[in-house]
């Protein structure tokens, strides 16, 4: 795949805005792909020698917003709010977004301000797993001529979870990938055991935190470390990680995990238990051997905890270089997180008294007191205790008439090609909510008295469409 020529103009007019403006400022969003998209940006104002100010933001905020700068950009995010609604005559407006788009491409014609909007929708690809908000703002930095620049939008795609569907990358974040690679960047394994903590955690460990199918291993490191024992790849005093395995242990485990699988999936599933096991792993090569961003999962995930606890300054910094102060401020942050999470999974899942409640399509549970930017995350991690056929949502409080809600599934739902944040989308506008998102992570914001009647719309929505 190539960037259509279409789009390819867009990016010489945003270059050529860009370059006329000079009261710029940036709105983020606050997760990895949103602090990727926002350092990318900000390190080509600065090559270009224009001051600037950044915000990573919620999409809450965005709708009704005041436009206070000669030119506004927005990066992964803008496309589905209503961003211009204050815009005057004169300002500009540029958006890289790869969410569904509320507007078209002609929607710019007859405006008295410059409005453009980069999406990937408006020419035919697929925004969910062709390109991120981090990815089309590399290729306007690729316009520039900063391809050194790559890196962080093969990272940007790793934290957004554009390669879930294959295991690899596709579309245009091949374009991204090669560039990473070509430039010294990154380094790829195809078809490696994908497990998280790959560099940094036991492998025993890591295989226990295996949630898209509940299996004899998930949580139960005594259960790994017996079978790890047994395949002859770790020893009771010898712990290894996922890289230090041999192409041949590597074989072994990946035959006991199919296996496993195999028994647990009803038999539609089957065909796509590989893809639950094996996928590209990255390397990313300017990184010191001994660091967890050494790892792109492992560097993802330390962007998103910064996000999820206001502090993505501090997660741009070390994107845009930055290895000695952001950095241990980001491994500060890192461990809080992490802490925090773990306090939150024991109150929710752990307790004598779960309270995550099952009903006929959906399970969920009441995260009241879970601050609204880790309960994404908590979801998700929360698959590994509970039902692994059905999606599982988490609920807490923003402010006083206010929900956040996070939407998590296995995998295998997505690849049986339940697309949940269509749904979400769909549930929440019905409540006078908003939301939408990924195939298997997906969010909303509804109001506080409408959390019983999302409950039923959504638990009804989904009949018929699960394998239960």
């Amino acid at each position: 795949m190539q960037i259509p020529q279409k789009m390819h103009e867009q990016y010489l007019e945003a270059k050529q805005i860009i370059e006329n403006s000079e009261d710029i400022k940036v709105y983020s969003h606050i997760d990895c792909d949103g602090i990727c998209s926002g350092a990318i940006l900000s390190t080509i104002l600065d090559r270009q020698n224009k001051e600037h100010e950044i915000e990573f933001v919620n999409l809450d905020v965005l709708d009704d917003m005041e436009l206070d700068h000669e030119l506004t950009i927005f990066s992964d995010l803008g496309s589905g709010q209503h961003i211009d609604t204050k815009a005057g005559k004169g300002q500009k407006i540029i958006i890289l977004d790869h969410h569904p788009p509320l507007r078209d491409l002609d929607y710019r014609n007859d405006k008295d301000y410059t409005y453009l909007e980069i999406n990937p929708i408006h020419h035919g690809i697929d925004g969910s797993y062709y390109v991120c908000g981090g990815g089309l703002c590399y290729f306007l930095a690729k316009e520039f001529g900063y391809t050194d620049l790559s890196w962080i939008g093969v990272l940007s795609a790793i934290g957004d979870m554009q390669n879930t569907r294959t295991g690899h990358f596709e579309g245009l974040n091949e374009i991204i990938q090669q560039d990473a690679i070509d430039g010294g960047y990154l380094s790829l394994v195809k078809n490696d055991i994908n497990i998280y903590g790959r560099n940094t955690r036991p492998l025993f460990v890591a295989l226990s935190y295996f949630s898209d199918v509940k299996l004899p291993i998930t949580n139960n490191t005594s259960e790994t470390m017996a079978i790890l024992e047994e395949l002859e790849i770790d020893e009771k005093h010898n712990r290894k990680t996922l890289n230090q395995l041999t192409m041949a242990e590597k074989g072994r485990l990946y035959k006991r995990l199919n296996e496993m699988l195999s028994k647990a999936v009803p038999g539609k599933y089957v065909k796509y238990i590989p893809r639950l096991i094996l996928g590209d792993s990255y390397t990313f090569l300017k990184e010191d051997e001994t660091s967890f961003l050494r790892d792109g999962s492992e560097f993802s995930t330390a962007m998103n905890a910064c996000g999820r606890n206001h502090e993505e300054k501090v997660a741009m910094e070390v994107l845009k270089g930055d290895r000695f102060a952001s950095l241990d401020e980001l491994e500060a942050v890192s461990l809080n997180h992490r802490r925090n999470l773990a306090r939150a999974i024991s109150s929710v899942a752990e307790s004598e008294d779960s309270n995550i409640i099952e009903l006929e399509n959906l399970q969920y549970f009441d995260g009241t007191g879970i601050k609204p930017e880790i309960v994404g995350t908590i979801t998700g991690m929360i698959l590994g205790y509970c039902n692994w056929k059905k999606p599982i949502i988490g609920f807490t409080q923003t402010d006083s008439d206010g929900l956040k809600v996070s939407l998590r599934c296995s995998r295998l739902l997505s690849y049986d090609g339940i697309h949940f944040g269509n749904i979400i989308r769909q549930v929440a506008g019905e409540v006078g909510g908003s939301g939408g998102g990924h195939a298997m992570a997906c969010g909303a914001y509804i109001p506080i008295d409408k959390k019983s009647e999302f409950i039923e719309r959504f638990n009804a929505e989904l009949n018929g469409k699960l394998s239960n």
